[in-house]
């Protein structure tokens, strides 16, 4: 890591404000490095940070954070931010188990002052935080930052215009990292921003005229672009004017001379009302990679900050994201009905290889997935066949929409649910634990959850045949077991479990890809005399009755085994066991799913450990249901 002399001063943002403007240039500079040296160590979101390295020096600079609320959209760009808030010492345990979350969180800091780690809240948390500001007659000031990615998000239009109907003096600071600023125009365009939050203009031959006189006529081409710009300004063309927002900008974001005298006139000056202001970044500037990105190195494995290459375990077995995106290609080439939906995931739903293949039935709707649910639903309702590809945690942000547009209209869309189950580093923000309990209280739903990725490419086929309503398929982040793949999906019978492997003594009732564990599970308990069944669930809902009447009658203990929060399939099951008279019979029944509170970023394996669903975990669950070794007893129950 290169030398950083300046940033060493900075132990809290009192430090950073004692510096003379004319350092904060080296100190962006210094702290660009920090930033790439500490996710080289850990590994996470680089290209979103390294994009608004000025923008954070400049805003913490001019406004007295944490008193003047600084609020993060999403929350993946705010490392450097955390390093120049006293979390530097910290740094190097990112997203690390006990350590520094990737997002913003409250509870981690006092210039957090609201969480995040999906996109488009901020305006809404801010305005929401001005609003009660002026009620406590406090003089602070509000500024969320959202990204261009974010504003594709209904949210955030949502509470613009809340925000722009009202009087109350809020700073939205839009960074703009997908356009180009030309160099002269970028300066025009901050000299004229600062022209227009220093003082009132009252026509536009006035701003004019301080144009002409401030650039000479051999940059006339690109003054008429700033001309344009002003206009703009002036006459409220613009999409945020026309929302009540005083719009300023685009500002070059990594000039920190033209960053410095707007945030001063907009803190000091008489601006009243809400404010946007243009910023234009490049995401993942400074780089230290040689390979060109698509997505700006938005997050990385750990890497060498020297060379800059990338330290990726081989892969030894496909993903279930790459089996899914395999899988569905096969079926597309079959029906041409079969369409795909993203929500600005293409290469993480791993829709973007299905798109090389059917470029005109691949559909990114950018932030929005309650659109993209609605869509979908109207491409079934026209007889497509619509695959809409949402993680998990991301899917939450859809519910109504799934309720009221595809479920009630009972219309067959395909949910493909990457990232379910618990997914590491990325914490609870990112978990998908709650999809199982959100979307099996749904009458009609069928949900899908495979074991392994041959299982995943058979409910592929499935979901693809299955036209009688909507239905989902729920498959974890990561690898998957090196199992066999099948040339081609094959229809599995609606709501039909399996048995695996069979023992008299006690049962267990496996949902999804805790299976491999709780087969090894039963091998360890076997040493100890206990025959374990064990069978694949295959489908949360609707329910197997007929595999679970099974398990009751031909066991005296039967263990539920899910990577889902409670209120899910153990719940069902548990609700059909009272109900079928199992339990009055003696039938005892123990549920292992993720316990009752939100899971902290950890490693995957170290999450499934905490949670008691690991192999050792499961043989624990095994050992407590069944009290010692031998001491069963005989299952004198009758079959009905």
């Amino acid at each position: 890591m290169a030398p950083t002399p300046l940033l060493d001063k900075i132990i809290c943002v009192e430090d950073l404000r004692r510096l003379p403007e004319i350092e904060l240039s080296r100190l962006a500079d210094e702290l660009r490095d920090a930033t790439i040296s500490a996710v080289s160590k850990t590994g996470g979101h680089l290209g979103a940070g390294l994009g608004v390295i000025e923008l954070t020096v400049a805003l913490h600079y001019i406004f007295q954070t944490p008193e003047d609320r600084l609020i993060w959209d999403v929350g993946h760009q705010a490392y450097p931010h955390k390093i120049l808030t006293g979390r530097r010492d910290l740094i190097a345990t990112l997203r690390q188990k006990d350590g520094l979350s990737g997002f913003t969180k409250r509870n981690e800091s006092v210039f957090d002052p609201f969480g995040a780690g999906h996109s488009s809240t901020s305006i809404s948390a801010a305005f929401g935080m001005v609003v009660a500001s002026d009620l406590q007659n406090n003089n602070r000031n509000v500024i969320a930052v959202i990204g261009d990615g974010s504003m594709s998000a209904g949210m955030a239009y949502e509470a613009m215009n809340n925000a722009g109907a009202s009087n109350n003096r809020l700073i939205v600071i839009l960074n703009d990292n997908d356009m180009s600023i030309a160099q002269p125009v970028g300066a025009m365009s901050s000299y004229l921003s600062r022209l227009i939050t220093s003082e009132p203009f009252h026509s536009i031959r006035d701003l004019m005229r301080e144009v002409t006189n401030k650039f000479p006529a051999e940059i006339e081409r690109t003054a008429r672009r700033a001309k344009d710009i002003a206009r703009e300004l002036i006459s409220g063309n613009s999409v945020f004017s026309q929302l009540g927002f005083l719009h300023i900008g685009p500002i070059d974001g990594h000039e920190i001379g033209h960053l410095l005298p707007v945030l001063k006139n907009l803190r000091d000056g008489d601006v009243t009302g809400p404010v946007l202001v243009h910023v234009v970044t490049e995401k993942g500037r400074g780089h230290p990679f040689t390979s060109p990105s698509a997505e700006k190195y938005h997050a990385v494995p750990k890497f060498d900050v020297i060379t800059g290459t990338q330290q990726k375990a081989a892969a030894n077995v496909p993903s279930f994201t790459s089996v899914f995106a395999k899988s569905l290609i096969d079926a597309a080439q079959q029906d041409e009905r079969i369409v795909a939906i993203t929500a600005a995931m293409p290469s993480g739903t791993g829709l973007d290889k299905v798109k090389e293949h059917f470029p005109a039935r691949v559909f990114d709707v950018g932030i929005a997935e309650q659109h993209a649910v609605t869509f979908a639903a109207g491409l079934a309702s026209e007889g497509m066949k619509p695959f809409c590809a949402i993680y998990s945690t991301f899917l939450q942000r859809g519910y109504d929409q799934i309720v009221h547009d595809v479920a009630i209209q009972k219309l067959p869309v395909r949910f493909a649910i990457d990232r379910a189950g618990l997914v590491g580093a990325d914490g609870a923000t990112h978990a998908g634990i709650f999809d199982v309990a959100y979307l099996s209280c749904l009458p009609g739903m069928v949900i899908m959850c495979p074991s392994d990725e041959a299982e995943l490419t058979h409910m592929v086929a499935t979901a693809a045949n299955h036209d009688d309503g909507p239905s989902a398929l729920r498959y974890p982040r990561g690898e998957g077991f090196g199992c066999e793949l099948p040339e081609h999906g094959k229809i599995l019978p609606i709501g039909k479990g399996r048995v695996i492997r069979r023992g008299g003594d006690v049962a267990i009732l496996s949902l999804g890809t805790r299976l491999a564990d709780c087969l090894a599970a039963a091998d360890i308990i076997a040493v100890s005399g206990i025959a374990v069944t064990v069978a694949d669930a295959r489908f949360a809902k609707p329910l197997d009755s007929l595999l679970i009447d099974e398990l009751a009658v031909g066991h005296n203990r039967l263990l539920i085994v899910e990577e889902n929060s409670p209120g899910g399939f153990s719940a069902h099951v548990l609700q059909y066991l009272a109900n079928a008279g199992h339990l009055d019979a003696g039938l005892s029944v123990r549920t292992l799913s993720i316990p009752d509170e939100f899971i902290e970023h950890d490693t995957q394996a170290g999450q499934l450990a905490d949670c008691g669903l690991d192999c050792d975990g499961i043989v624990a669950a095994l050992s407590n249901l069944t009290g010692s070794a031998r001491n069963l007893g005989v299952n004198t129950r009758q079959k009905k």
